[in-house]
């Protein structure tokens, strides 16, 4: 032990201090057995980092390039800069209305199927009897997701002549069909969203589950009613399940696309009311076969999409509550 190191054990004992800790140097045998664990952990990471590189990762890097590009599936790409950003938001109308209606799809249809989801869960937390048949019951839905089985069903159901146009029409009210409505189908294709909540709801009811009994019992000890409780130790508690499903289902409502496409047959009719941005990308990248414009729209959307995800996160600690945070 040198002498530095001498003088430093005896001050740190005379000050009641723990000494400092010497640096161990590794042995040979140490390091070459470190080097192969490294090494057999990046093996075991490879056949998963070649799938991300080769299917993510590149897929993503070649569009990002097609999209400053003219290309049309017969050609080879041709350079064209920006023209394809500036085409979107100054000369192509169909975009802009594409935009508007999934944004209302989205801003409209995520709140509504959150406020169901929870609404379900706070009534499931507090029923015993009968609880694991209604749980499965209202999660059966989100088993088949948006399919085109789903989709096929709800269209015969919403058609003119369908049951639930006839069902209203039995009691006076004559809509003359949903689909093709300017002024329904949208709603229609939000209902069929809400519908789907069963996922939501089994998250949100675990996280119900975790709220401790204590804090309920507090604040009905300071007589708090059903509504002070559910503002004052619900809400709070649960935000942070709240951010997550707002998270997910705001990422999943921009992707709504095989819905859209059976129920307009493709078109994105009546009038364009079902033209969502993602069936209108498919509708320019493979049936009028403008790759280059079709990969602009989509890095768009997920430049969209990730400037929302930016904001929520920025803003979560103002309305999200962790427990054990001290903010």
């Amino acid at each position: 032990m040198s002498t530095t190191t001498t003088r430093a054990v005896v001050t740190a004992n005379r000050a009641g201090l723990k000494p400092p800790r010497q640096r161990r140097t590794a042995t040979p045998a140490q390091r070459r057995r470190n080097l192969r664990e490294t090494l057999a952990g990046y093996a075991f990471l490879t056949p998963w980092m070649i799938g991300f590189l080769g299917l993510t990762v590149g897929p993503m890097a070649y569009s990002l390039y097609l999209s400053f590009t003219s290309y049309n599936l017969f050609t080879a790409p041709e350079w064209v800069g920006f023209e394809n950003y500036i085409r979107l938001f100054t000369d192509d109308p169909q975009f802009i209305q594409s935009a508007q209606i999934t944004l209302v799809y989205v801003l409209v249809g995520t709140p509504i199927k959150l406020a169901a989801a929870l609404a379900i869960a706070l009534l499931l937390n507090y029923r015993d009897r009968g609880a694991a048949f209604f749980r499965s019951a209202f999660y059966a839905p989100s088993l088949i997701g948006a399919s085109v089985s789903v989709a096929i069903v709800w269209r015969a159901m919403f058609n003119t002549d369908g049951p639930v146009d006839t069902a209203l029409s039995a009691i006076g009210i004559n809509l003359g069909g949903w689909i093709g409505n300017v002024n329904l189908v949208v709603p229609m294709m939000i209902l069929l969203a809400v519908w789907q909540f069963g996922a939501t709801m089994v998250i949100f009811l675990a996280g119900l589950k975790q709220v401790p009994k204590e804090l309920y019992e507090a604040a009905e000890v300071d007589g708090a009613g059903p509504v002070r409780r559910f503002k004052a130790v619900t809400l709070p508690m649960l935000s942070p399940v709240i951010f997550f499903n707002l998270l997910i289902e705001l990422i999943g409502a921009f992707q709504v696309f095989a819905s859209a496409y059976i129920i307009s047959n493709g078109t994105g009719g009546p009038a364009g009311m079902t033209n969502f941005i993602t069936l209108y990308l498919y509708k320019r990248g493979f049936t009028d076969t403008q790759m280059g414009y079709a990969s602009a729209i989509a890095w768009v959307v997920m430049i969209a999409v990730a400037i929302i995800a930016v904001i929520l996160f920025r803003t979560q600690k103002n309305w999200v509550h962790y427990s054990g945070d001290d903010r």
